[in-house]
C-alpha cells in the first residue's frame, strides 16, 4: 500500500505542461468571453453554447490529466507496491463523473 501524508501535496513532473497551459489559457478567454457577452446582454443561446465550449475543453484537460495519470503515477504505483491506493484514487474520482 502506498503511504503518502495528506496534508502534504503530492508533486509530479508534467512534460506535457507546456501543452496544459496553453489549453488552460485557451479556456480561460473563453471564460472571460462568456462574462463579456452577459455584460453585453448577447443572445442567451450564443451565451451557452460558449459556455458548452469551455465545458467541454475543460473536460479535454481533464482527460489528458487522467490519461497521464493512469499511465505514469498509476503504472508506478502498480510495479512498486500493487498501486491500491492509487486505483481506489482513481475509482473515487471516476465516480465523481457520473
Amino acid at each position: 500500500m502506498s503511504s503518502h501524508d495528506e496534508s502534504t501535496p503530492r508533486r509530479v513532473a508534467r512534460p506535457d505542461k507546456a501543452a496544459l497551459g496553453k489549453r488552460l489559457a485557451r479556456i480561460e478567454g473563453q471564460v472571460k468571453a462568456v462574462r463579456e457577452m452577459i455584460a453585453d446582454d448577447r443572445y442567451c443561446v450564443e451565451v451557452i453554447t460558449q459556455i458548452q465550449a469551455a465545458r467541454s475543453a475543460l473536460g479535454a484537460v481533464a482527460e489528458l490529466l487522467l490519461d497521464g495519470h493512469l499511465k505514469a503515477c498509476v503504472a508506478s504505483a502498480l510495479k512498486k507496491d500493487g498501486g491500491e491506493v492509487e486505483i481506489d484514487e482513481v475509482i473515487a474520482l471516476l465516480k465523481k463523473f457520473r
